[in-house]
């Protein structure tokens, strides 16, 4: 089916979305020594590893950033089929942490639930923020981002992609709208 894809993002504004959500993690956070961000696999991964590189270039405090592959954690398994799983790689101790959960987008939530479940396997984190580079809405679960980089009030049917450039060999974020004949 043909569609029409509209650029939402582009490189340079990813860029300074990434700046801003490092500045409110900052805010927000008492002591930056006991932060650390996990990102969810694939681009999850990839924002917090921008995050962090941010947050040291402004605060010049190293923040870890594990990964987490919540396959197994999913509740649609039956749906998407089992795929072959990333490796989840959480090289520091969670206990007492201040751990910021890092998605490219959320939509129904559901990816966020799976992501706290594997995190609390763990260990018992002070606390757990969520950051998101999109928010398109219609969220099934009661689960809201506490740092959002741009909100992008969608329909069903629409898509957003992120493309980042480590995994994609761009950066820019696309609405996808497929135009049904």
């Amino acid at each position: 089916m043909p569609a029409i894809v509209v650029e939402i993002l582009s490189s340079d504004e990813i860029r300074r979305t990434i700046t801003r959500l490092s500045s409110q993690i900052i805010e927000k956070s008492r002591d930056l020594s006991q932060l650390v961000l996990l990102g969810v696999y694939t681009r999850g991964v990839s924002v917090a590893h921008l995050l962090a590189r941010q947050i040291e270039a402004l605060e010049q405090v190293k923040v870890p950033v594990g990964a987490v592959d919540i396959t197994f954690y999913r509740d649609d398994l039956d749906q998407i089929g089992v795929r072959t799983p990333a490796k989840t790689d959480i090289p520091f101790d969670l206990s007492g942490k201040t751990v910021v959960l890092v998605d490219d987008v959320i939509y129904k939530g559901r990816t966020i639930r799976a992501a706290l479940n594997a995190v609390l396997e763990y260990g018992r984190p002070d606390a757990i923020w969520l950051a998101v580079l999109v928010d398109r809405g219609h969220r099934e679960l009661p689960i809201h981002p506490n740092f959002t980089g741009k909100q992008l009030p969608t329909s069903k049917e629409e898509q957003v992609k992120v493309y980042l450039q480590d995994v994609d060999g761009r950066d820019c974020v696309e609405l996808i709208r497929t135009i049904n004949n």
